[in-house]
């Protein structure tokens, strides 16, 4: 399986049973078999621990020294929380940046609407003045665009914007000859749902409110339904009885 993933969450904002949605991708490194990488598709809070735990059911060495970056869709806290803890663990511990690819939307708020209250300043130690951070400091910035794919980590990524309340953006992910889709988080979008149909397998949320509803997936052509999976979804959601397959915590898929 040259080009997976491991859920670490598959759960919303609300979840007492899962962590939220995230997803590990694992593939070589710059398109060499030796060494793999691991890339975050979001990164919530506790990251540390989700990649622990995930890392020990699927028997797959997710510890965080092989984070190399971060797919970020979108700015609500159970997509992004854990970015502050993981990038001081990378400053602190790795001595490196967190590579971060996402929209120049979603990237304008990232700092001063998110993390600058936690991360604008630095003691580099007890009664030295304050060092100024910025976002640079901690982060190689790799912005998606809306005319075409960006290339970056051995990954061909695109993005499109879905219908959300903040800027969020669905992606396909190209490694070698096979693309992952992901539709963040969304409303029902029969012309987002087509566009991620390009990819091999697709990564699909469904929730209440805002979200895309588990009844419209359900109706759409066996041919579409039998090459996606569901995050993001609710405590009562009955996974057992989905006509699609919900992904599952902790797991191994092949792309």
């Amino acid at each position: 399986m040259a080009f997976r993933f491991v859920p670490l969450g598959v759960g919303d904002a609300f979840s007492a049973r899962y962590y939220s949605t995230c997803l590990a991708l694992v593939l070589a490194r710059d398109g060499v078999e030796a060494h793999e990488d691991v890339w975050l598709v979001d990164c919530p809070h506790p990251i540390q621990k989700m990649l622990a735990e995930a890392g020990r059911a699927s028997a797959e060495p997710l510890e965080p020294a092989r984070v190399r970056g971060v797919l970020l869709t979108h700015l609500h806290a159970d997509h992004c929380s854990g970015l502050e803890g993981l990038a001081y663990w990378m400053r602190f511990y790795e001595q490196r940046k967190l590579e971060l690819v996402t929209h120049p939307e979603v990237l304008a708020r990232l700092w001063e609407g998110h993390l600058a209250a936690g991360m604008e300043q630095l003691m580099p130690s007890v009664g030295a003045p304050f060092q100024r951070m910025s976002l640079e400091d901690y982060f190689d910035v790799i912005p998606l665009r809306d005319e075409g794919p960006v290339q970056v980590g051995g990954m061909s990524i695109e993005c499109r914007r879905t219908i959300h309340h903040i800027p969020t953006y669905a992606m396909r992910v190209r490694v070698g000859e096979r693309t992952l889709g992901h539709s963040a988080d969304t409303a029902f979008d029969p012309a987002l749902i087509e566009w991620l149909g390009a990819a091999d397998l697709v990564v699909h949320e469904t929730n209440h409110g805002t979200h895309t509803p588990y009844g419209k997936l359900a109706a759409l052509p066996p041919a579409t339904r039998a090459k996606m999976r569901l995050v993001h979804y609710p405590d009562e959601f009955d996974v057992g009885s989905s006509v699609i397959e919900a992904l599952r915590e902790g797991r191994v898929y092949a792309v």
